[in-house]
């Protein structure tokens, strides 16, 4: 650290330990816990995750938002429903509200058809996700999650280095091939001092629906295995659902009626507290 440290570290060049990158949100905004969903590839169901989770904590009572930072395949306003798009004044911008509370910004929330791509290089969309955290007012949250971008790649790191997250849930699916990747993006998120607060385990297995055994399509499971690598308490095995996928298709997951990570979020909220 410097001798005269003014502890500005948004003005400093010097590259000390104590050197925080967080940026501040939005002057409104109030948030006290920000939790990322991450995923070492994509389709493995870290939206979905995400929508869960957050559907969830809002049910227990809490003031709940997501943070769509997948920029290039954003699906959490297609889950929730959502057709409206985000609203800006002076002040800044106005997140959507789903049906049951839950404020949410997402890429798709802008675009006025949600089917345009979006074709840009990783400094764009890193700087449009740092917006949804700085230009964004999030009207007093109890839990923000961060649906993050797949990868161990440029927005990630981003995100990691500008957004303060006191943890994050991996998320992974039961084939050996995933397993390895998901270990990449823990590495990462301890290399980057990000708390692992714990692990889900989707398309784990199908209920049969004449004996309701559970056939493990993919093989048997190894989020056990994984939790015991990276010394994870917190634990969810999510199934082929198809309520679940209907559900979400249809714009209705604060509907659905499962409990697959309520668990795992009140794991969370000890461990958090």
């Amino acid at each position: 650290m410097a001798e005269e440290c003014t502890h500005d570290c948004e003005s400093c060049k010097e590259n000390c330990s104590q050197r925080d990158m967080h940026k501040k949100p939005h002057e409104l905004s109030k948030i006290k816990k920000v939790i990322g969903i991450v995923s070492g590839k994509g389709g493995v169901g870290k939206s979905m995750t995400t929508a869960m989770l957050a559907v969830t904590a809002q049910r227990n009572g809490y003031k709940t938002a997501v943070m769509d930072a997948d920029i290039t395949g954003p699906s959490i306003p297609k889950m929730f429903g959502i057709t409206d798009k985000a609203m800006g004044t002076d002040m800044g911008i106005l997140p959507v509200m789903s049906k049951t509370g839950i404020e949410i910004m997402s890429m798709n929330v802008l675009l006025e058809d949600d089917t345009e791509p979006v074709i840009w290089r990783g400094p764009v969309i890193a700087g449009t996700v740092l917006q949804f955290w700085t230009d964004v007012i999030w009207n007093d949250v109890d839990f923000m999650f961060v649906d993050m971008p797949p990868g161990t790649g440029d927005v990630p790191l981003s995100i990691y280095q500008s957004v303060p997250l006191d943890g994050i849930v991996i998320v992974s699916t039961p084939q050996e091939l995933v397993s390895m990747i998901v270990q990449k993006a823990a590495h990462m998120a301890q290399k980057m001092n990000i708390p692992i607060l714990g692990i889900v385990e989707n398309m784990s297995y199908v209920r049969c629906p004449d004996c309701g055994k559970q056939i493990e399509v993919f093989g048997k499971s190894r989020v056990g295995e994984l939790a015991d690598m990276f010394k994870i308490d917190a634990v969810a095995r999510i199934p082929f659902d198809g309520a679940l996928t209907t559900c979400a298709d249809r714009g209705l997951i604060e509907l659905y009626e499962g409990d697959y990570v309520d668990g795992l979020f009140h794991s969370l909220e000890k461990i958090i507290k």
